[in-house]
């Protein structure tokens, strides 16, 4: 797969992720695993740049005696989502064509 597709589908997926409440890095790799396999770095390399981008903020809260990050999905990262889902739709168009059953040109 194309690494640039990849990586755009997989900020989403961690934006789809936090969509509904705050969370932090073990839950969100957690939540995400029955659709998608994520390493902790690889985890983390996303989220940095989420929050760079503006599409999600961070607070750190004490848990356990311990600091832990909180991740939280802004409108912008709201808005990334829907033109995802506007996106997905003209990528399944294209699939479609490219896999369409060739038509009978004998006709």
């Amino acid at each position: 797969m194309d690494i640039q597709l990849k990586r755009g589908l997989l900020d989403v997926c961690v934006l789809a992720a936090i969509k509904n409440e705050a969370s932090y890095g073990y839950k969100i790799i957690k939540d995400m695993k029955p659709y998608i396999e994520m390493s902790e770095s690889t985890l983390y390399t996303i989220l940095k740049r989420l929050e760079v981008s503006g599409m999600l903020t961070v607070k750190t809260a004490e848990h356990g005696g311990r600091l832990r990050k909180y991740y939280h999905i802004t409108h912008m990262g709201l808005q990334r989502i829907e033109a995802f889902k506007d996106e997905w739709k003209e990528i399944m168009s294209i699939y479609e064509f490219v896999t369409k059953e060739e038509d009978d040109n004998n006709e």
